[in-house]
């Protein structure tokens, strides 16, 4: 959406859309999660006049995860999830900024708070940013991620999920989320995706397998469209 066209107040977000949080058993929640209510503070120069154009000031491009370099593939199954970003009346948010990340095919994060025992891919870096096309639209070429367990006590594992990020016309506007795969066992006991209360809107975290015809004999194809507000919003995830 134009910026210079942008509405001046949004719809509010319906019930049961948001997760409840803090999150039993997932520690990051009750630590990230703000204790009081929001409340509204002034607009000063720096919130009216932000960045804009993100797409010129970050890097983006990075649409392949699963080929790091010629010769040089990625463990585990390929993917290709594509998609479209979209306002709340169903229209495309072209030039947005959308980050991907995820744990490689073992369920480890190349990341060095992650020390868990599971192998780690030198050929797999794990995050990826592109800007939306005209139309909305965003693709990436990766690997399937692996489950992992959430080390706490009641032990409980993570599906296998993907990490998105999305920014609109500045930094103040972004949506944060996660899509799943349809199907997998182990969405029953994520504790992340059952804090969302709408079945409908936790449905719309799951992506859409596309048929092996329609995709071709080399990966996976998947579906996932994300909506930034509205009645039909993906929610946000912690």
């Amino acid at each position: 959406m134009s910026t210079t066209h942008a509405p001046r107040a949004f719809r509010p977000w319906p019930e049961g859309i948001e997760p409840a949080v803090p999150i039993e058993g997932y520690p990051n929640t009750w630590t990230h999660t703000p204790s009081r209510a929001p409340f509204r503070r002034p607009v000063t120069r720096t919130e009216s006049t932000f960045p804009t154009e993100l797409w010129k000031k970050l890097p983006c491009g990075d649409d392949n995860l699963a080929v790091v370099a010629p010769g040089r593939m990625a463990q585990g199954q390929l993917i290709h999830i594509a998609g479209r970003i979209l306002d709340e009346d169903g229209r495309p948010v072209s030039n947005a900024v959308v980050e991907l990340w995820q744990a490689n095919a073992g369920g480890r994060y190349r990341h060095s708070l992650d020390q868990r025992a599971a192998p780690l891919d030198p050929d797999f870096i794990g995050n990826g940013r592109i800007r939306t096309g005209a139309d909305g639209s965003y693709a990436f070429f990766t690997i399937k991620p692996g489950a992992y367990p959430v080390p706490v006590k009641d032990t409980w594992w993570r599906p296998p999920h993907v990490h998105f990020s999305v920014l609109g016309p500045s930094s103040l506007s972004r949506l944060v989320t996660q899509m799943y795969f349809p199907g997998d066992p182990l969405n029953a006991f994520d504790r992340i995706l059952q804090s969302v209360p709408d079945e409908r809107a936790k449905n719309r975290l799951v992506a859409r397998q596309l048929h092996p015809a329609e995709v071709g004999p080399d990966f996976l194809g998947f579906r996932f469209d994300i909506v930034l507000r509205g009645h039909a919003a993906t929610p946000v995830t912690p």
